[in-house]
């Protein structure tokens, strides 16, 4: 059973993993629930809190992971209009995923900076703070889902 649990549990890290770049894939939550997986075999000792702090940090990332773009938007100078642009194009984008998600906040922060102010540099730098809060949001959870390997690893061998 045990051996069922660990290729089980490293499927859901691994996809975990691919899901910190692949946007379609939730992958801090995948990478938690493959930790979850390996914790009931009868080998391997994740304590409970453990694991409820890996929990509570996938969550957070998770949600981190749609409201970093927009931050990054603000911190680059974006108005209201580019904020706004940037969460439309973040709901859009999800109907054209993966690629959809990736550019689809700049795209927005974009549009609505030219609709609000007709000033091209602005609206630049609007969608290059959305593009940058993404790639931020992906590099947390690359660390998050690299973390969750390591510990798995280090306990089965």
């Amino acid at each position: 059973m045990d051996i069922v649990l660990f290729i089980l549990g490293f499927s859901l890290l691994l996809a975990g993993f691919a899901g910190s770049i692949l946007p379609i894939l939730p992958g801090p939550p995948l990478g938690w629930a493959g930790l979850l997986v390996i914790s009931f075999s009868e080998t391997v000792d994740f304590s409970n809190t453990f694991l409820i702090w890996m929990a509570i940090i996938a969550g957070v990332i998770t949600a981190l992971d749609y409201y970093i773009p927009v931050w990054g938007t603000k911190k680059f100078g974006g108005t209201k209009a580019g904020i706004r642009g940037s969460t439309v194009g973040l709901i859009l984008g999800l109907f054209f995923a993966p690629i959809g998600i990736i550019i689809g906040p700049a795209i927005g922060a974009f549009v609505g900076e030219m609709i609000h102010e007709r000033n091209s540099d602005r609206a630049m730098k609007s969608a290059v703070g959305s593009f940058i809060g993404f790639l931020a949001g992906t590099g947390l959870k690359i660390i998050y889902g690299a973390y969750a390997l390591y510990k798995a690893i280090v306990v089965f061998f």
